[in-house]
């Protein structure tokens, strides 16, 4: 077997952090641009990551509602990274593709319903039983 090394990837030291950090703003930039479901949740983000802090009684309560929020920005972008391959390869139906693309979207709404439960009982547990 013959091992091809990508001319894309880089050696090592510095300028890989540099690389990858200028891919990494590259890939927010795209999904900013072209994904409707990120600029949405991200939207999201914004507005309750400065309530997760109000509301919470410790800093494991606002880790764990931030970190709800961040975890379906990230299955969101990993699901538009699959989906854009996957366009790249064809546009028509596919059967294996399209499965693909659903697995995807099922993931990123596991993401949300785990969002979502967890701000749930986070905030109904201070609903239900309010600091004295």
């Amino acid at each position: 077997m013959t091992h091809h090394n990508s001319p894309y990837k880089s050696k090592g030291g510095f300028g890989r952090l540099f690389n990858a950090l200028r891919y990494s703003a590259q890939g927010f930039k795209a999904a900013f641009q072209h994904e409707a479901a990120f600029r949405q949740e991200l939207l999201l983000v914004v507005i309750l990551t400065p309530l997760a802090i109000w509301i919470s009684r410790s800093m494991g309560e606002a880790l764990l509602l931030i970190g709800t929020l961040v975890f379906v920005l990230i299955v969101e972008l990993l699901n538009s990274a699959l989906e854009a391959l996957a366009d790249t390869i064809t546009l028509e139906h596919h059967p294996l593709i399209g499965r693909a693309k659903d697995l995807g979207s099922a993931a990123v709404m596991l993401s949300i319903i785990f969002c979502t439960v967890t701000w749930l009982c986070i905030v109904g547990a201070h609903i239900l039983v309010p600091v004295i």
